[in-house]
């Protein structure tokens, strides 16, 4: 050919055999991540064939990660990180450190120096966002309550990450790294640490100050054209320019920069619609990311090395699992919460790839490292979706089967009941609310104006704790177990509103009360009007689809104003903002 087209090549060969094998995967029960992740290795330089180019497939992955991790952030508030910092902050950390104590211990049982062992632990520690988000999306629990501890917990990961991928050229010298500085000193460390934390810090408040006013404001600028390609144009320039901006300058990695330039861009009322926008690039080039995996990978490794193969996965998707789960329990979190975390960090991917290349580059990974690792992370990958399809099972197998699961879920908890202190009006004939988010506290602000006694059922710990300082009744737990809503109550209650988002568990929820309480009311929350619909039929009660509400209350104001401008001539009332759950 004339020119050089390995950039078309790539996409269309990366695209195509992904599309073929994601859709045979599909065909077996498979995840279609599993075609992902194959369609990389056969295009990749260890098998025969075609051979793609695999730098060119890296910088496609990491637009892919800017853009996924932009949508993150357009739905995961700075409150959101706030509201699980007691659990993901001190969670993170420990894990971290659990899981590369044992890939320490590991590599050297292997032989491995004090710097391979390190990086070949601390490779293993850290888990997937990406891989995260695509398994709570497709399972629908990416904004319920577990599923921000899980995304909090990573985001704490790949901030611990950075400080790592920063500290650990000064340290190779005293980590044996060939060609590195031997001579680095306590001081010189303790100034590359506190220049890190400075540049990480004036990001983070260049962001939350001057991000959340400038980049709003540009996105309603650019809205207010009318033009649907300059908003798309403008969302993706966002996302790919901060996160660009953000290592150039400050540092910080790709996806930490495209995570919170879409927190200051949930400051817009344009954020529903620019997540939309951005929906089919942020699915395209992820599978460009998994495809990248793949091309990594050489197969070899998997009957040259077959035992260690297995060590690795078995630290990944075993040793972090269970220290995750237990940290999570310890906390006194549900037992659904802790499987559903510790099978989040069941996964290894992105900044584990960053690592095992920074510590071949200083010299203190083993080659036979970077294989390994690899082979780790496209194993977990492909098990991890089935990790989180096995929940359920699991969790109903151990209370089955373990007395010590029943004790975990039923032991004292002074959050979990109402105080012997609560008054008489809570315990009869009030509401039970499930859920104190958006719906939820304008649903309990309205029944507390009129004076209507109401408890509310949380998953928040913190919020719990917050909600009965303000002589709020609110027991902490899962709505979807009978024990929580009994400690609400419920058998006396007059209604039960379910203003939770998470709609897997309404039908539970709804058996329980009706259980308990045949006569009681229920009061639903839904999204879509197939299910909103199909729970109306299944449990004869009042749902409420959002877009409906919204244009019943448009409407309603609209008919209203018509019928005074008919009566009185035309209004000059100044507009105001009606807000809607």
């Amino acid at each position: 050919m004339p020119h050089s087209v390995n950039l078309i090549n790539t996409i269309a060969a990366a695209l195509g055999l992904a599309l073929a094998l994601g859709f045979v995967a599909s065909r077996l029960r498979l995840p279609a991540l599993v075609g992902y992740l194959l369609a990389g290795v056969v295009i990749g330089p260890f098998t025969p064939g075609f051979v793609a180019d695999a730098a060119m497939a890296s910088q496609l992955a990491e637009i892919g990660v800017m853009l996924l991790m932009f949508g993150v952030g357009l739905h995961f508030s700075l409150g959101d990180l706030l509201a699980v910092r007691k659990i993901a902050v001190p969670g993170a950390i420990v894990q971290i450190m659990v899981a590369t104590l044992m890939g320490m211990g590991l590599a050297y049982w292997w032989g491995w120096g004090l710097g391979g062992a390190l990086v070949f632990g601390l490779s293993l520690s850290v888990a997937s966002t990406v891989v995260l988000l695509r398994a709570l999306e497709t399972l629908g629990i990416l904004e319920t309550y577990t599923g921000r501890i899980a995304v909090g917990w990573l985001v704490v990961e790949d901030l611990v990450m950075v400080l790592v991928l920063v500290l650990l050229p000064p340290l190779a010298g005293v980590l044996g790294g060939a060609g590195a500085d031997a001579n680095a000193d306590a001081s010189g460390l303790l100034k590359t640490l506190g220049l890190t934390l400075l540049q990480v810090g004036g990001f983070v408040v260049l962001m939350l100050v001057v991000g959340r006013r400038v980049f709003p404001w540009v996105l309603w600028q650019v809205a207010r054209t009318g033009s649907r390609e300059l908003f798309t144009l403008c969302v993706v320039a966002a996302a790919v320019s901060i996160a660009f901006g953000s290592a150039a300058l400050f540092g910080v990695s790709f996806a930490l920069g495209a995570f919170f330039a879409g927190m200051v861009m949930r400051e817009s009322e344009f954020s529903h619609r620019a997540a939309q926008e951005s929906l089919p690039l942020r699915d395209a080039f992820a599978v460009l990311f998994f495809v990248s995996v793949g091309m990594l990978f050489n197969p070899a490794v998997l009957w040259d090395r077959p035992l260690q193969v297995l060590a690795v996965v078995a630290i990944i998707m075993l040793g972090k699992t269970l220290a995750a789960a237990a940290l999570v329990l310890s906390f006194r979190y549900p037992l659904n919460t802790a499987l559903t975390v510790s099978a989040s960090l069941a996964q290894i991917g992105e900044f584990s790839f960053i690592l095992v290349g920074l510590g071949a580059s200083l010299g203190l990974l083993p080659a036979e490292g970077t294989s390994l690792v690899l082979a780790g992370a496209l194993i977990s990958m492909a098990l991890n979706p089935m990790l989180f399809h096995a929940i359920a099972p699991l969790q109903a197998w151990l209370r089955k089967r373990s007395a010590f699961a029943r004790r975990l879920e039923e032991r004292d908890d002074p959050l979990a009941e109402l105080p012997m202190s609560t008054h008489a009006k809570f315990l009869a004939h009030q509401v039970v609310l499930v859920g104190y988010g958006k719906v939820g506290r304008r649903i309990a602000a309205a029944l507390a104006a009129n004076d209507v006694p109401f408890v509310v059922a949380e998953q928040n710990r913190e919020l719990v704790e917050h909600l009965r300082g303000k002589g709020i009744a609110a027991v902490f737990g899962d709505a979807e177990e009978p024990a929580v809503l009994i400690q609400a109550h419920i058998a006396r209650a007059a209604m039960l509103v379910i203003a939770t988002p998470d709609t897997i568990k309404v039908r539970q929820m709804i058996a329980t009360a009706r259980l308990l309480n045949p006569s009681i009311e229920t009061v639903i929350r839904s999204h879509n009007e197939q299910e909103a619909r199909l729970l109306e039929e299944e449990n004869g009660g009042t749902v409420f689809l959002a877009d409906e509400a919204l244009a019943q209350a448009m409407v309603r104001h609209v008919l209203v104003r018509a019928n005074e401008m008919a009566s009185h001539g035309t209004s000059t009332t100044p507009a105001r903002l009606h807000e809607s759950g």
